[in-house]
């Protein structure tokens, strides 16, 4: 048994620091050790506490992060799946394939950001790019313009230049939008490259002989193929009633004899295409649209999140298409 002392002595150290003294303090330590050593262990908890609440902070704004990016992946699929609705729609019918993309703000109601899109034309039937390049609207005509520009002719000569603009595109069947499209070509060749030609028209021109000269070449239909001296003398007196130099018209001459234009094919993106592998496909009534409201016997293809219905099993393009992005499916009674 301690002395009175001794038990006071302890009493005191137990009274100044409780918890220390239930955490085995070295016996020889002063009141004033004893008081730092709790400050010590105070502040280590503290600290801990802090490190704690930075790792929840860290982990609530991974997790955030984490959600944003998922919900930007969610955002970037469903507007990819939207370009290719659209692209499909611009395929079967151009102007409202454009429609949809505008409407689905994923292009602007611009020439130039129509005309940057049919540039790139990922995607797109070629010779759907060139119905609606020769349309007659207003609207459409800026969109060609803006077409052409986006081609660089610069030091090329014609045939190089005709090579690259008909391989953008799939020329019309119809005179009048291949006139238009052609009167926008020249322009641009003739600002491209200037001083070669008298006046746009006599671009014009020319190029339209080059395109006949490439037929008659190699259209095996044409026996009576056109030799460069008859080439020559078809085209003299175009140069605003003067004659082009002989060399330049055998060089085109002989470029084309030597190379015919490819004709652009559309790399699988037909709608043939489209409908050789379908989910689902078979026979279903449809209301019609018009005014008269009627069930009609379709035939319906399921693929690529659309329903594609066509009127006869053999048709090779359908007559509309039912998106089935965000839509509910109930059960209806006849």
């Amino acid at each position: 048994m301690g002395t009175v002392s001794e038990l006071c002595a302890s009493s005191f150290q137990a009274f100044l620091c409780p918890s220390v003294a239930a955490k085995a303090v070295p016996s020889d330590l002063t009141p004033e050790e004893c008081q730092e050593l709790e400050n010590i262990r105070r502040r280590k908890q503290e600290l801990l506490a802090d490190i704690q609440l930075l790792k929840d902070e860290i982990a609530e704004v991974t997790n955030e992060i984490e959600n944003l990016g998922s919900t930007e992946e969610r955002k970037n699929m469903q507007r990819n799946k939207q370009v290719a609705m659209g692209r499909k729609k611009f395929n079967m019918d151009p102007k409202k394939g454009i429609q949809f993309l505008i409407e689905n703000d994923l292009l602007k109601n611009t020439c130039e950001d129509i005309a940057q899109f049919l540039y790139k034309g990922e995607g797109l039937n070629k010779t759907a790019i060139g119905d609606y390049l020769g349309e007659r609207d207003e609207f459409n005509i800026q969109v060609l313009h803006a077409f052409v520009e986006l081609h660089e002719f610069t030091d090329l000569n014609l045939v190089q230049a005709l090579r690259q603009f008909l391989w953008s595109f799939r020329l019309p069947g119809e005179a009048q939008k291949i006139d238009r499209m052609m009167e926008a070509f020249a322009q641009r060749y003739c600002q491209c490259n200037p001083g070669v030609f008298q006046s746009t028209d006599t671009c014009y021109v020319l190029s339209f002989a080059i395109i006949m000269l490439n037929t008659s070449l190699h259209n095996p239909n044409v026996k009576d193929k056109p030799t460069a001296e008859r080439f020559i003398a078809m085209n003299r007196g175009i140069n605003d009633g003067g004659d082009l130099p002989e060399e330049l018209l055998q060089n085109l001459y002989e470029s084309i004899k030597n190379e015919p234009f490819k004709i652009p094919e559309d790399d699988g993106n037909d709608l043939t295409h489209t409908f050789f592998n379908p989910d689902r496909e078979g026979w279903l009534l449809k209301l019609g649209g018009g005014r008269v409201k009627t069930w009609k016997r379709r035939w319906f293809i399921l693929t690529d999140n659309c329903l594609y219905y066509f009127e006869y099993t053999t048709d090779k393009e359908p007559r509309g298409i039912i998106p089935l992005e965000n839509l509910s499916i109930r059960e209806v009674e006849d």
